[in-house]
This record gives structure tokens, C-alpha cells and sequence, in this order.
């Protein structure tokens, strides 16, 4: 059904326009359900495309999903490192098979790691344990909490989307076409699946490193923390995210297969979110009816793809850096998207055959090129939480910008020419792509938009190899890697997905082998 921005805003509006449509009286309708809400901008006039099902002279029998965690104390156990949506999801989907999960984050639980986030903003530190990629809820936790997928053959998106509902989230989640749960909602959403793990009998360590792994006979039964404590369990899923970068050190020391892999980096662009709403909306102001312009850009440069990632209308930019001396920005929004500013990344594609430069480490390349890149950036503003930036037309000419338009960035800008500071093959196609975006939003390239560095954390450059047909460790049996630091997700969604797919794996496995 298409309808006006306003017809699509009420029940009021478009129940006489279904029942229009169906030939029945408006009082013979007892229900609308709206199963699918999504919007087209690409003409002039905009239409909202609503996807309804309609009860005629009876309600339906409620039915509800029924997610059942029954006690799981004395259980076989499973050891997850890292508590992010891989890891909770996993854990949630192993109480539903049986298993007990025990989790170790290295990081604080949601409630602590709110003080450590505001320490970066206020004070500049960070805590290389609790920052915003690390501790309870992982990355995705104080990043927005987008829920849109491209991996709808990997799992039941579904699933994971009535979850995230059952413990707290709105429920437009279950019938936006982009859903999104937001920053200001999702720590006690994460509380509440933490609640249901730990009542269940699973268990949850936090302030708790992962030191080494246990392995014997090529088959992985536990781990030891940094406290040298040993924990033993029938097996390791490894949920540990994309920035967890002494794991991967610590699985090739233990000779434990990693492999080198596409990953991105580029830079954080923002526009005011009005001037994105017209360009994107073709008239001049938005209207009461329409939510915050998105936007979603893939250009072709140099045989290197460049494209937008993680686009938030009416959010902020935030420090997402996870140890001292780097700087990495990252982009969330609030429930309502009520912020003045639009960020997306702006970041281009770089394969392993790209940086011969660092030949030389072999699988570790991608690891020191982002390092690197966060290092400058972090020299570049002083040695702080200030991040350099650019007006976004003053980058594509290389011309110095002499002030800088307001922000979102709570720490503050520094007026950098990042033009001349980001490696060439970063900074050429990023000016190319900016310019060819302009070409079909007409307006974007303009000096009211700024560009921050860096945008270096969209994926790891680094593949933890597991089997296909098992999710184990392609030759450490028991070991079963993850998620978005495995390299087999993509966002929250995707992550949660991959989770219960490998708690199923295990399951599985399990079963086969008693």
C-alpha cells in the first residue's frame, strides 16, 4: 500500500483507504498490523510503502514467541570470550539447547563502562579495557544500534529482531525496513539479556582477560585469563570483535591459523542533517511526517570500491579509539535521530596486495597499516582526544581550512589538512568519490560538511579460518571463531546470527561425538 508521508502516519488516515480497498465497512476491520514500513524518495512526490495485514470481523489468536531458558547450572558447559552480540546471542541460544554458557569479558559491564566512555569525552583517557568498543554489549552497544542486515541467508533475522524486543526495544523494530534500536536504549537492553543468561545458570566474568587458549591434540578445552586461572569447558566460541587485536597475536603465537582479508578504512563525513534531508527528500524542509534523511553511497575509484558505512541521521560522531596514542571515530544516534547532524564513514576499500609497504608482517599487515593511520591521526590533533578535520569541499580542492563549522564531536575539532596528511591511496579516491556523489546529491560536496579522521574500524583486516560445515576452527577442533573479529559479520544483526549459528554448530558437534 502507498501512501502520503502523512496518510502512512496515523491509523486514523489509512484505515478508510483499506477498507476502500478490501470493500468492507471501516467497523468491520478489528486490527491492523503493520508488517513492513519503508520509504521511496525516488520521485518527487514521496510515498510511504506500508505492508499491513487485516483482521475483518475477528481479532487473531495472539502468538508469541516463546524463548525458553530453562536452568542450565549443572550442564555441560562452553566457554565464550567477549560478551557483544556474537557472544549473548550465542550464549541465549546455548541455554535453549542445554548448554552452560560461561563468558569472559575483558571489558566492565554496561553501568561501569558509562564512566569510562565519558573519561574520553571529559578527560581524554582511555581505558584500554572499557571504552566503546570494549566491555559488556561490545561495540554495537554505544554505537547506535542499527539492526539492518544484508546476511538475510545466514540466519533468522526474524529471530534475533523479536529478542532484542522481548527485552526492551521498541517494536517499530519488527516492521521498519532500516530498524534501529538507538544508543539511549540499548545498555538496558543489554542488562536485560544478561539478566536472563545469569538466571538461567549461565555465567558472566567481567574484568576478565583471555591470556592463552588450552590446547591439546588440536582440540581446544578452555582457556587461561590473565590471572593465570585455568577454566576447562567442551569447548571455546570466540566472540571477540573487530578491534581485539591481541588475539589474534595470541592465536598465531599458539600457531593457531589466522589469514589477511579486505577490510576499509577512510573517515567520518558530516553534513547538517536539513541539508541532507533536501537532498535526499528534493524540498526544501522535511515536514512533521518524515524521519531523518539516510543515505547510502557505493562508488567505483581507482578499482577500489569506496562507499558509506554506518550512516547515522541525526546523530553524533564519538572517540572510539581502544587503547592510548590512536585516534578512531565512530558515529551512533539516538532513538529519535533528534541531533542536528548527519555521519556516515566515507571509507575506501584496501585488499592485502595493497600494502606491500608492510610485506614484511606477513598476516599482520592490515593490523599495523590501521594502527598506523590511528597513530597519525592521534599526532595530529596534539596528542588528545581532539579530533583533525577538514571542511569536505576545502579536502577535495587541498585547501587548508582556516575555521571549522559546528559539530557534533563532543571532545572538540582541530582544523588538520587532511588532504595532505591521509595516505594517498586513501585521500585521492575519497576526493574522486566525493565529487561523483555530488554528481547524483547534488549539494553533498560542500564546505558546510566536515570530514574527521579516522574511520578505521569498519571490519578487521584479519579471518579467523573455521570449516564450513562444523563452524570449528579449520584445525583446532572445539575452537569455534565468531562474529565480526572472526570476520564472518558485519554488524549487530549479522553478529547475533552467527552467535547462535555456532552455539547450533556446537550443539551438533556435541551430540555427534558422545
Amino acid at each position: 500500500m502507498s501512501l502520503s508521508p502523512k496518510q502512512a502516519s496515523d491509523e486514523q488516515f489509512y484505515k478508510p483507504i483499506l477498507a476502500e480497498k478490501l470493500h468492507v465497512d471501516e467497523d468491520r476491520i478489528k486490527l491492523i498490523n503493520v508488517r513492513r514500513k519503508s520509504i521511496d524518495a525516488r520521485q518527487r512526490v514521496i510515498r510511504i510503502n506500508l505492508g499491513v495485514e487485516v483482521f475483518i470481523d475477528e481479532l487473531p489468536v495472539h502468538e508469541q514467541i516463546d524463548f525458553k531458558y530453562d536452568r542450565v547450572d549443572q550442564k555441560p558447559s562452553v566457554i565464550i570470550v567477549g560478551a557483544g552480540p556474537a557472544g549473548l546471542f550465542a550464549a541465549l541460544r546455548l541455554i535453549e539447547l542445554g548448554f552452560k554458557p560461561i563468558i569472559f569479558e575483558r571489558g566492565k559491564n554496561v553501568s561501569d563502562r558509562k564512566r569510562d566512555i565519558a573519561k574520553i569525552h571529559r578527560e581524554h583517557i582511555v581505558d584500554p579495557d572499557s571504552n566503546y568498543g570494549f566491555g559488556e554489549g561490545g561495540a554495537g552497544t554505544f554505537s547506535d544500534g542499527k539492526l539492518y542486515t544484508r546476511s538475510k541467508k545466514r540466519g533468522n533475522i526474524r529471530r534475533i529482531l523479536e529478542i532484542f524486543y522481548a527485552n526492551g526495544a521498541l517494536p517499530e523494530i519488527l516492521v521498519d525496513a532500516h530498524p534501529h534500536i538507538g544508543t539511549n536504549m540499548l545498555p538496558g537492553i543489554i542488562t536485560n539479556i544478561r539478566n536472563k543468561i545469569v538466571e538461567a545458570g549461565g555465567e558472566i566474568h567481567f574484568n576478565s582477560r583471555v591470556a592463552d587458549f588450552i590446547v591439546e591434540n588440536d582440540h581446544c578445552t578452555g582457556i587461561m585469563l590473565s590471572d593465570t586461572t585455568l577454566v576447562e569447558a567442551e569447548a571455546v566460541i570466540l566472540a571477540t570483535g573487530h578491534s581485539a587485536r591481541e588475539i589474534y597475536e595470541l592465536l598465531y603465537e599458539r600457531g593457531i591459523s589466522i589469514e589477511a582479508k579486505t577490510f576499509a578504512v577512510g573517515v567520518r563525513a558530516e553534513h547538517p542533517q536539513t541539508l541532507i534531508d533536501s537532498i535526499q527528500y528534493n524540498q526544501p524542509q522535511r515536514g512533521p511526517y518524515l524521519p531523518p534523511a539516510t543515505y547510502s553511497f557505493v562508488e567505483q575509484v581507482e578499482d577500489r570500491g569506496v562507499y558509506s558505512f554506518c550512516m547515522c541521521p541525526g546523530g553524533i560522531m564519538v572517540p572510539a579509539a581502544t587503547a592510548p596514542g590512536e585516534m578512531v571515530i565512530n558515529g551512533m544516534s539516538p532513538t529519535k535521530r533528534n541531533t542536528a547532524f548527519a555521519n556516515s564513514g566515507m571509507v575506501v576499500e584496501i585488499r592485502p596486495e595493497d600494502l606491500n609497504e608492510f610485506r614484511h608482517l606477513g598476516v599482520f599487515a592490515g593490523l599495523e597499516f590501521q594502527r598506523k593511520i590511528e597513530r597519525l591521526c592521534f599526532s595530529l590533533n596534539g596528542n588528545s582526544q581532539f579530533a583533525p578535520a577538514q571542511r569536505m569541499a576545502d579536502f577535495v580542492a587541498g585547501q587548508f581550512s582556516q575555521d571549522l563549522p559546528q559539530s557534533s564531536y563532543h571532545p572538540g575539532l582541530v582544523s588538520v589538512p587532511l588532504h595532505d596528511k591521509l595516505p594517498k591511496r586513501i585521500r585521492t579516491r575519497l576526493q574522486e568519490a566525493f565529487k561523483l556523489i555530488d554528481k547524483k546529491a547534488h549539494g553533498y560536496l560542500t564546505n558546510e560538511a566536515v570530514v574527521v579522521g579516522v574511520e578505521s574500524r569498519t571490519s578487521s583486516p584479519i579471518r579467523i579460518p573455521r570449516k564450513e560445515e562444523t563452524y570449528e576452527h579449520v584445525k583446532v577442533k572445539g575452537l569455534y571463531p565468531c562474529g565480526e573479529g572472526a570476520g564472518y559479520a558485519g554488524g549487530i544483526v549479522s553478529s547475533a546470527m552467527d552467535g547462535e549459528r555456532c552455539a547450533e554448530a556446537f550443539a551438533e558437534n556435541f551430540r555427534n561425538r558422545q
